[in-house]
């Protein structure tokens, strides 16, 4: 299994599914014909730890450590034979290769319990009396959670499962902490990182080992196994990239970060890493390299060979899923909400629509980064010619979009192409909430397979989303929400709190907003984190401008990115931390909405400004569309059985046309005018969605009227035609 590069993502980043930076740099590889093995780390550890031999270890690791433990951890350990007895089951369990223990996990009894079992909400509420899979699944992952905690108490305070020693990456402007940790004693998830590291280096015998870096949970095990290698295989070469590398390392000058690595590369990998491998081959100087940072003659020297060129995206290849152990990764539900467990339940290939951000204009954002500002679309045929082929190759329909933002043309163009290509797939991907996703678009997504959507709310007040340049407002929020949801679109939000210059009633009236959205069933799922200040954002590089000053420059030796700064007209952003996550916690499942605000706050906050009935008067109110002549009519649907029928009143008599619609779920029938009966039959042919040149409602209505029929717009835009949006007749 030799090759030429050895892809690696470091501990720890998800369990249920690969982060996809690697798929994506080998199915890159894969076109230059430069052979290629990729793992996760993080799958291989967690898979290594918690498994008999690895609970065995780790209780005598404890036991031998004079170190006095919670009264948590000892209940844990006084348990122990219980865990080590039942670890193997659940891991099958949750890899979905034996569901029949969900019987067992969800009647309680089986599993032994600790502290995070009393955090568990009310079960029959969550998950009925016939959600057993999910409701084991759900006990399944506070098992492990309770694991972790010991893990963490005992022996690894670095540990957790989607992020490991990050408080040592996160910003850290200095490399002093992060290298004294390097040289201290092994973890005891060191030990089994390195055992896992030296089979997979043992087997593919490579000559240049490249670790994506995604996040600053993944920082420390990605310099570690760096040493390792350092020492253990020496010529192997060994670069560092993704996320981590591209927002926090672009003005490394620490020389120390070279004792681990030999190349460190921003943004866009294809090109660095091609330029790289034909340095290793002796091909190309090292002043050639695009990207990439070296230590050249003791000082770190930045490497970027503008006559170098990157990748179009249809040039990068298919992301290639192979050598990842797919059967393996883990399916948890540590939240009992459907939508916000899409993150860690289920297993989910990783695609992007666009490189970049097609809007680009918020100003918490690294919008001045190239991975953001560069905005270029992949075409819809050839996004359906790479899901075909994921799908081939992983036997899995399950896709998650990561894109900074899809953008809503093409998302209709993807959903048009999956349908007509009868591609059967289930997908979920971010957004902004704006206008363009109408009713009749929506509809369409769903069709698609399309089962939910994440998007920045941000902070839920119109000043603000101004001052952010989001390009929304709450109120057009509100109604796309309700057309998601409507289709049967699941809607997560993220939500920010601390954007410069907010203040205690903005605050607090953007959760009154939050509550309302909740409380009227469009937003399913939601995420508050507080605004932090990037180097990369235009509040980070001009922050006069947004009122607040900074306290600390980006100026460190290593990473740089996050700038501590000073609010002087916004609240006190730290105190509504733990309220607004208590809040937030309990509208996500469906309850507390009556609760008066205050409740969720120790300190006195003031009381909303916003009607309690703000969000649902808008949604009850009308909603007029203009009439878009270039707009796209497309049937979905099947042809409608028609009949003739006549009708009479007072002596007269005339002939109507029936046309009865099916659907999967429901049948409707409609009459309308025998000669505009006739057209619409004759009509929803010629709209099909499988002829790939659409019809524009201007079409259609000279259609109408070539026919010698009257008044389009009171037959199209009224009942019964408006109604048959719900059979897939659109307007796009």
């Amino acid at each position: 299994m030799s090759a030429s590069v050895f892809l690696i993502t470091p501990p720890f980043t998800q369990l249920n599914t690969p982060y996809p930076a690697t798929a994506y740099l080998k199915g890159f590889l894969n076109t230059k014909g430069i052979t290629s093995f990729q793992a996760d780390l993080g799958i291989e550890v967690t898979l290594e730890l918690f498994s008999r031999n690895g609970l065995s270890q780790l209780f005598s690791q404890i036991e031998a450590k004079a170190k006095e433990p919670s009264e948590n951890a000892m209940r844990i350990v006084s348990l122990q034979e219980d865990y080590i007895n039942t670890i193997d089951v659940v891991i099958l369990f949750l890899q979905g290769k034996d569901p029949t223990m969900g019987q067992r996990i969800a009647q309680r009894g089986f599993l032994p319990e600790a502290s995070r079992f009393a955090q568990i909400d009310d079960l029959h509420y969550a998950f009925g009396s016939m959600g057993t899979q999910d409701k084991a699944k759900h006990l399944a992952t506070m098992y492990l959670e309770d694991l972790s905690d010991l893990i963490m108490e005992c022996v690894d305070p670095h540990f957790g499962f989607s992020r490991y020693a990050e408080r040592l990456g996160r910003s850290a402007n200095s490399f002093d902490e992060l290298y004294a940790a390097l040289h201290a004693d092994f973890t005891f998830v060191d030990y089994i990182l390195m055992k896992l590291l030296a089979a997979r280096m043992e087997e593919t015998d490579p000559k240049l080992v490249a670790i994506s870096v995604p996040f600053p949970g993944n920082l420390y095990a990605a310099f570690r196994i760096a040493q390792w290698i350092r020492k253990n295989r020496p010529a192997v070469k060994v670069a560092m990239g993704g996320g981590f590398a591209n927002t926090e390392l672009r003005s490394l000058s620490d020389a120390r970060v070279f004792e681990f690595f030999d190349f460190i590369v921003l943004d866009d990998g294809e090109a660095p890493i091609e330029n790289i491998i034909r340095h290793l081959n002796g091909e190309k100087g090292i002043d050639e390299l695009k990207r990439t940072f070296v230590l050249k003659d003791g000082v770190v020297t930045y490497m970027n060979n503008k006559a170098c060129t990157d990748y179009k995206q249809g040039e990068v290849g298919t992301p290639d899923y192979s050598d990842f152990l797919l059967d393996k990764y883990i399916s948890a539900i540590e939240v009992v909400n459907p939508m916000h467990s899409l993150w860690s339940d289920g297993r989910w290939n990783k695609l992007t629509m666009a490189h970049g951000c097609y809007w680009g204009k918020c100003t918490f954002c690294d919008i001045s980064l190239d991975y953001i500002r560069l905005y270029e679309p992949v075409a819809a045929q050839l996004l359906c010619d790479r899901i075909e082929e994921i799908v081939a190759q992983t036997r899995q329909t399950g896709f998650h979009f990561v894109d900074e933002a899809a953008p809503p043309a093409l998302m209709r163009a993807l959903a048009l192409e999956l349908i007509r290509r009868k591609i059967t797939i289930s997908w979920w991907t971010n957004i902004r909430f704006e206008k363009s996703f109408t009713r009749d678009l929506c509809v369409l997504l769903k069709a698609s397979g399309c089962i939910a959507v994440s998007g920045g709310l941000e902070v839920a007040a119109d000043r603000l989303l101004a001052l952010i340049q989001k390009g929304i407002t709450v109120e057009q929020v509100a109604r796309v929400n309700k057309h998601f949801t409507e289709a049967g679109i699941m809607v997560h939000a993220y939500l920010m709190y601390g954007f410069p210059t907010q203040t205690a009633q903005e605050t607090i009236d953007s959760l009154e907003m939050v509550r309302q959205m909740f409380q009227a069933g469009i937003l399913r799922s939601a995420f508050w984190h507080q605004f932090a200040m990037t180097a990369h954002s235009p509040v980070g590089l001009d922050p006069g401008k947004f009122g607040v000053k900074k306290e600390t420059e980006a100026t460190g030796a290593f990473a740089n990115n996050d700038i501590a700064h000073v609010d002087p007209t916004g609240g006190e952003h730290d105190t509504f931390t733990m309220g607004l996550k208590k809040s937030l916690l309990n509208y996500m499942h469906g309850a507390c909405f009556d609760y008066p605000l205050q409740k969720w706050f120790e300190m006195k906050v003031p009381k909303t400004t916003i009607k309690p009935d703000h969000i649902a008067a808008i949604l009850n109110e009308e909603e007029y569309a203009t009439s878009n002549p270039n707009a796209k009519i497309v049937w979905l649907g099947k042809q409608p059985r028609t009949e003739t029928v006549t009708k009479s009143k007072k002596g007269n008599t005339w002939e109507l046309t029936s046309l009865t619609f099916q659907s999967k779920q429901d049948t409707v029938s409609i009459k309308v005018d025998a000669a505009q009966g006739a057209w619409l039959a004759d009509m929803l042919p010629k709209l099909s969605v499988n002829n790939l040149k659409a019809l524009t409602y201007r079409e259609v209505e000279e259609s109408f009227y070539a026919a010698g029929l009257e008044d389009f717009e009171l037959f199209w835009d009224n009942k019964p035609i408006n109604g048959l949006y719900k059979f897939g007749l659109l307007k796009l």
